[in-house]
C-alpha cells in the first residue's frame, strides 16, 4: 500500500503513491497497518490521512500510531504484545493488517475473556474483553442519549454473568429500562415489592428521607440523634424480656447503640419518646419543634409511596438477613442480577435509597471478606456523584467514592453509566480502568475522557462525535488493544426500554376523556395506594338532604335527646 517516510518516537508517517481502489483495503482513520521488522511485525493504527504533493512523489500520507508488535513464541505461534522494541525504518513497506493479524491482536491471552461484539474493521473478528480486568478494576460506559448505551450495558452484563456463575449484579435502574434485558437471570424489584426497613438507614439517610432532600431543621435533628439510640435500646430490652413496659415508667438508656447502628426499632417507640419529651417541656417554642417533628414522621410513615420502608414499622423483627439476601441475590435461586427500579420510588427518597444500597454493598463486602464478587451498576451516575460538591446528596457521593477507591479489596466492583461524564466526580471516573465511549458531541465530556485515559491510542477519542448507534471506542486495561468496535445486537425482546412505553396503546386508541381519566387514576394511585377516579361525577345533593352530625336521623330518640352521632362528635372534641 505504501512506505514509511517518517518516524518520530511512537509515531510514523506512511506515504501512498496513488488512491487505493474501492475493491481493496483502504488506509483510513481507525484502520490498522503492518510493517515488517527483522523478527516481528509492527502494528500501527491510522489516526489521520491527508493529501501530499511533496518531493517524494506520494499522493497521500497517513499518520500512524505504533501500538505494538506481533512476535513468534517458542512453539511457533503468533502473539501480540503492546509496545514496540524495533522501530520501522524509512522505506519499509506498509500494508493493511490481515484478518489473521487482527485475530492475533484481539485474541486476548487472558484466561477468561468475554465477547461483547465485533471489531469495526472486520465483522468476522470478535471483540474480546478480559473479564477479570473488567470486573476487578471497574469500568464505565458513557455516551449521549439514544446511542445504544443501555443495550451495550446489557450486552456486557449478560456476557459477564455467562462467564462467571458466582457473580452477583445489582443494577440501579433510574428509568426502569432493564426489567426484561436479563430474562430468567433477573429479579426485578421496585416500590411494590421492595423491602428496605427504615432502621437499616443510617442517620444521614433517615434525615434525608424525613425532610425530602431539603435542608434539615437543626433542633429537630438534635432530637432525632438523641432519641433514635434510645428507641433501639428500648426495642432490644423489650425483645430480651418479652415485656413491653410503658416508656414513661422506665429510664431508657442508649445501651451502646448509635443512630447509625443497623439494628431494629419501632417507629412508634421513637414517636412515643418524642411525645413524652414534649409533654415535659414548658417552653412553647420547644414544644412546637417536637410537634413539627412528630408531624413529619407521621406524614411520611402514612405515605403509601414509602411503604417499602414503613410497611411493618410497628411490628418489629430483624429482617436484615433476608433483605440482604434478596437485594444481592444470595438466596441461591439461580438468579444473578437484581434490577432495582428507582423510578417507582418517591423522587425525594431516591438519593437516600441509592446511598443505603451502596453503603450496604460495601459493608457486606467488608464484613464478609469479599466472599462473593458483587458488581454495582449505577445508571445516571452523575446524579449521585456530581463534580459539583454542592449538588446532590453528599453521603451518596461518599458511598460511591468509597466503592470506587476501596471496593475491589472486598469484592465490591463498580460499573458507571452516564450521558454526561463531565458532570461526574473526576476522582470516581478516574478509578475506572476500562472505558467504553459512545457518541458524544459535548466538548467538556470529550475533554474529560482524554484526561481520564493514559492509553497511547487516546487519539481514538477524536472519533467519538461521529460514531454510529451501537459503535463504541473501547479503551483501557480490559481491552487487548484500544479500538473501535460494535456491540452485539440484542434480541428485540431483550432490548432495554422504559416500562412507561412498553405496551403503550397506539395513538388514538384511547378517547380523550378515557385517556385523561387513566392518567388521573395513575397519578392519584401513586400517592394514595388506591383508585380515586369515580365512574361518574356524583350529582349535587341539596343542602336539606345532606347528612349532618347535628341533624338527628330518623330514630326513636325523643325531642332534645342527644343523638349517637352528636355524642360521638362531642366525645372526640373533648378527647382532643
Amino acid at each position: 500500500m505504501g512506505h514509511v517516510i517518517s518516524v518520530r518516537g511512537s509515531r510514523a508517517q506512511v506515504g501512498f503513491p496513488a488512491p487505493t481502489p474501492l475493491s481493496h483495503a483502504r488506509p483510513t482513520v481507525g484502520s490498522f497497518l503492518s510493517m515488517k521488522a527483522v523478527d516481528s511485525t509492527i502494528v500501527g493504527v491510522v489516526t489521520a490521512v491527508e493529501s501530499d504533493s511533496g518531493p517524494h512523489g506520494y499522493r497521500a500520507k497517513a499518520h500512524v500510531d505504533l501500538t505494538g508488535e506481533i512476535v513468534r513464541t517458542a512453539d511457533g505461534s503468533a502473539q501480540f504484545r503492546r509496545g514496540v522494541t524495533v522501530f520501522p525504518a524509512i522505506g519499509d513497506a506498509a500494508e493493511a493488517l490481515s484478518s489473521d493479524g487482527l485475530r492475533v491482536v484481539y485474541g486476548s491471552s487472558a484466561s477468561r475473556t468475554i465477547r461483547i461484539g465485533h471489531i469495526a474493521q472486520n465483522r468476522d473478528v470478535p471483540a474480546l474483553v478480559d473479564y477479570d480486568s473488567l470486573l476487578s478494576k471497574h469500568f464505565a460506559v458513557v455516551g449521549s442519549t439514544g446511542v445504544g448505551k443501555s443495550s451495550g450495558v446489557a450486552v456486557i452484563l449478560n456476557a459477564m454473568m455467562a462467564a462467571d456463575a458466582g457473580l452477583r449484579v445489582l443494577v440501579l435502574d433510574s428509568h426502569n429500562e432493564y426489567g426484561r434485558s436479563f430474562g430468567e437471570r433477573a429479579l426485578v424489584t421496585g416500590a411494590g415489592d421492595l423491602r428496605l426497613p427504615f432502621w437499616m438507614f443510617n442517620f444521614e439517610e433517615m434525615t434525608d428521607v424525613i425532610y425530602g432532600g431539603r435542608p434539615a431543621v437543626p433542633d429537630e435533628v438534635d432530637i432525632l440523634a438523641e432519641l433514635i439510640p434510645l428507641a433501639k435500646s428500648h426495642y432490644q430490652s423489650y425483645k430480651v424480656s418479652g415485656e413491653r413496659p410503658a416508656l414513661a415508667r422506665r429510664t431508657v438508656r442508649s445501651g451502646g447503640f448509635t443512630a447509625d447502628t443497623p439494628t431494629p426499632y419501632l417507629i412508634q417507640d421513637l414517636m412515643a419518646l418524642i411525645d413524652e419529651r414534649m409533654g415535659k417541656l414548658e417552653n412553647r417554642a420547644s414544644r412546637m419543634t417536637h410537634h413539627r417533628l412528630l408531624a413529619r414522621i407521621e406524614a411520611i410513615k402514612n405515605d403509601p409511596r414509602y411503604g417499602f420502608m414503613f410497611e411493618n414499622a410497628n411490628v418489629g423483627g430483624d429482617t436484615m438477613a433476608s433483605v440482604l439476601s434478596r437485594l444481592f441475590r444470595l438466596d441461591g435461586d439461580g438468579r444473578q442480577v437484581t434490577v432495582l427500579r428507582l423510578a417507582t420510588l418517591p423522587g425525594e427518597a431516591v438519593d437516600a435509597v441509592v446511598c443505603v444500597t451502596l453503603r450496604l454493598a460495601f459493608e457486606f463486602g467488608l464484613w464478609s471478606d469479599g466472599a462473593l464478587p458483587l458488581l454495582i451498576v449505577c445508571e445516571e451516575a452523575h446524579r449521585y456523584a456530581s463534580a459539583d460538591p454542592s449538588v446532590g446528596f453528599a453521603p451518596a457521593r461518599r458511598s460511591l467514592s468509597r466503592i470506587a477507591k476501596e471496593g475491589r479489596k472486598y469484592g465490591v466492583h463498580l460499573g458507571l453509566v452516564s450521558q454526561r461524564p463531565a458532570e461526574l466526580d473526576p476522582t470516581i471516573i478516574s478509578q475506572c480502568s476500562t472505558l467504553f465511549a459512545m457518541r458524544m458531541t459535548n466538548e467538556a465530556d470529550q475533554a474529560l475522557l482524554r484526561s481520564a485515559t493514559s492509553d497511547i491510542a487516546a487519539h481514538l477519542l477524536d472519533l467519538v462525535p461521529g460514531l454510529g448507534t451501537g459503535d463504541v471506542i473501547g479503551l483501557g486495561e480490559a481491552m487487548p488493544l484500544s479500538t473501535r468496535l460494535h456491540f452485539e445486537t440484542l434480541p428485540a425482546a431483550r432490548v432495554p426500554s422504559s416500562e412507561m412505553t412498553v405496551g403503550r396503546p397506539e395513538t388514538g386508541s384511547l378517547g380523550g376523556d378515557e385517556l385523561v381519566r387513566t392518567v388521573i387514576d395513575r397519578w392519584r394511585r401513586a400517592t394514595s395506594g388506591q383508585s380515586l377516579v369515580e365512574e361518574e361525577a356524583p350529582a349535587l345533593v341539596p343542602d336539606a338532604e345532606r347528612p349532618s352530625i347535628l341533624r338527628a336521623p330518623a330514630s326513636d330518640h325523643g325531642p332534645g335527646a342527644p343523638t349517637p352521632l352528636l355524642q360521638q362528635a362531642r366525645a372526640s372534641i373533648l378527647k382532643r
